[in-house]
């Protein structure tokens, strides 16, 4: 199994976090898909996220991304999306749990 912390909006490749909360949605989705990747599996076996808000008026671009990473709605994980008091300029924050196959 494979637990996240929290993973943020940050630019994967040199760091930075937009100030925009739709380029910090797809940057952090990104970024979950990544770390599951390099746990040795796929998004497929992420089984549960939960995701932390700022402000709910940003849900629609979690909602893109979420359909965007698992678009066969009878195959997605649990999810959980609340508003949260998350630090200075981040917009969003995901958690995630995923069961990967014995190797």
């Amino acid at each position: 199994m494979v637990y996240s912390s929290a993973v943020s909006g940050a630019d994967s490749e040199n760091g930075n976090l937009p100030d925009d909360p739709a380029a910090q949605v797809r940057n952090t989705f990104r970024n979950v898909r990544l770390l599951v990747e390099a746990a040795g599996g796929t998004v497929a076996d992420i089984a549960r996220m939960t995701v932390y808000l700022r402000d709910l008026d940003h849900r629609q671009f979690v909602n893109d991304a979420w359909l965007e990473m698992f678009p066969d709605e009878d195959d997605r994980p649990a999810r959980h999306t609340q508003r949260a008091d998350i630090a200075a300029r981040f917009h969003i924050q995901i958690e995630f749990v995923a069961v990967l196959e014995a190797g």
